[in-house]
């Protein structure tokens, strides 16, 4: 009976914290909303977009003719005007799919003094502004078992209502699902989830031949634990604690240990091709932005090679 009134209460408390972090949400959602507005202004304001050559309606430009090309491709009215021949080519326009997933988990709420954001800030504000510069260049973002692939202009107000009226259970890792295989795939996460599970899910993603990128959001005090004294650490998805006597000995494991999760995730992401990297939330967010915009941008090119995976750090 009293183990059965201690499940209870904390259920109870579970449901009193999920509220309490719903309402912070919504009440911080307009302020992230103007700042990934701003940040992804600013952003494609340096950019000169993801156009490329390719099948398509479009007029993008005129370009020099090459030896054995099919003479048909000659653009016989812009050559007459020169001594060159020109070919007439038009912009891509196969509508590309971009799948993006904040990690809302409770682990992400945290934010040290030495944090511009909490982790949840960050990641939301890089996902909305992220969606708005790939919708200004003609591609669909959806957001995995919340909201169906969109390519419409107002699509960080329809991605800030999902979350709002989500009232799902907030997942660390994305749900299971097999997007189609030109699809790409952005993971915001802490990825303090367990190897295994991490691997389960690149297996799943990666099934169908889709490219993705994992970026790992952190604090800079879960870089460099910053810890000493007696210090107790609650564990904020299930509320368990353990107590530190003295914390400054648990540097050089903690650090070591956090080194090789990560070499683990960069095994896997290597195997598959797709992009790792991390990001601490003491940097730019535009900067972040950069990052993941680059590598999509090399990958639709053909050129995976040429983005590493790296710290954004």
């Amino acid at each position: 009976m009293v183990a059965a009134a201690a499940h209870v209460r904390q259920e109870i408390e579970a449901v009193r914290r999920a509220d309490g972090e719903s309402r912070t949400l919504a009440a911080s959602l307009p302020r992230l909303v103007l700042e990934a507005r701003r940040i992804a202004a600013s952003v494609i304001h340096g950019l000169h977009g993801r156009r490329r050559a390719g099948s398509g309606e479009s007029f993008w430009q005129y370009r020099r003719f090459v030896s054995g090309e099919p003479s048909q491709n000659v653009d016989w009215r812009r050559s007459a005007r020169d001594d060159h021949l020109y070919v007439r080519e038009h912009e891509w326009e196969a509508a590309h799919t971009v799948w993006i997933w904040p990690d809302r988990s409770a682990s992400m709420a945290f934010a040290s003094r030495e944090a511009r954001d909490s982790k949840l800030e960050r990641a939301l504000i890089v996902t909305f502004a992220l969606a708005e510069l790939l919708v200004a260049g003609g591609e669909r973002v959806g957001i995995p078992g919340l909201m169906n692939p969109t390519a419409s202009r107002n699509v960080i107000d329809r991605i800030a209502q999902a979350i709002l009226h989500d009232d799902l259970a907030r997942a660390s890792l994305p749900p299971s699902f097999v997007p189609p295989a030109r699809s790409e795939i952005v993971v915001l996460s802490d990825f303090w989830s367990p190897i295994g599970e991490i691997r389960t899910m690149l297996a799943g993603l990666s099934a169908s031949g889709a490219h993705g990128t994992l970026l790992q959001v952190v604090d800079p005090a879960e870089e460099t634990f910053p810890y000493s004294g007696r210090v107790e650490f609650v564990e904020p998805e299930n509320g368990s604690v353990i107590t530190a006597g003295r914390a400054e000995r648990w540097s050089r494991d903690y650090v070591a240990r956090v080194a090789l999760h990560r070499d683990q995730i960069r095994a896997e992401t290597k195997t598959l091709d797709w992009l790792f990297s991390t990001h601490t939330t003491d940097r730019s967010a535009a900067e972040l932005l950069l990052f993941l915009h680059g590598g999509m941008t090399a990958s639709k090119g053909g050129g995976v090679g040429s983005v590493k995976a790296g710290r954004t750090a």
